[in-house]
């Protein structure tokens, strides 16, 4: 490992800061589901910005924190990227060593795995990027994760028995390994945006359409 994970310390700070700035279901409110978005963002078909997904983090650009000052945003920005280097080099170079960041929850004295967070935020970063040409085969994959991850198929895991869930819960950190691996074999380039292309012919002593101001022969004709 190169840098290596947060520490206990740093992972605190980073829940705190999320919860802190954190604006209902709109954000990303932990560091399970922080993970889980992270994850698809590296494991989707194209690169997405780090200025994109900072503010999806937030759920858009108006619920961006006013900092309390310059460090405090450098820090959990700098502390935002050495999890996703981490995530990163699991996923490329110590596959075995790739944990999703499940929550747990103990009820009478059992501890029960909680996985909602970290898909969510999964399902966060698939809508940063178009994963439409994801073959058949591993539609089921991504299926599986939003099934954790999606208010709209809780009823499907109300019908599941424990043995049912205890397995779809097993599955997730294969399914995401594999459409990962996927992703990175085939990955997606958009389309380049074509020149918008004038029909009419702009004269030597015409203003030059970019708007500078100057004329045609002096500006964008050389």
């Amino acid at each position: 490992m190169t840098e290596g994970p947060l520490n206990e310390s740093e992972m605190e700070w980073l829940e705190e800061t999320l919860m802190s700035y954190g604006h209902d279901d709109a954000s990303v409110l932990d560091v399970s589901e922080l993970d889980g978005m992270l994850t698809a963002v590296l494991s989707g078909p194209m690169v997405v910005e780090p200025d994109a997904w900072l503010v999806a983090v937030w759920g858009g650009e108006k619920f961006i924190p006013r900092w309390k000052n310059d460090r405090e945003m450098n820090r959990f920005i700098d502390l935002c990227f050495k999890h996703m280097n981490d995530i990163a080099e699991r996923l490329s170079e110590y596959p075995d060593q790739f944990e999703p960041m499940f929550g747990f929850n103990d009820v009478e004295g059992k501890s029960y795995t909680v996985v909602e967070e970290w898909c969510y935020g999964y399902m966060r970063g698939v809508a940063l990027t178009d994963w439409s040409s994801l073959p058949d085969a591993l539609k089921a994959d991504l299926d599986l994760i939003a099934l954790h991850g999606s208010e709209a198929l809780s009823d499907r895991l109300d019908g599941m028995s424990e043995e049912e869930y205890e397995a779809s819960i097993e599955g997730i950190q294969p399914a995401a390994l594999r459409l990962y691996n996927y992703w990175v074999e085939n990955p997606q380039h958009p389309e380049s945006q074509k020149p918008i292309v004038n029909g009419a012919k702009v004269g030597r002593n015409d203003p030059c359409p970019c708007g500078s101001g100057k004329k045609f022969k002096s500006c964008c004709l050389h």
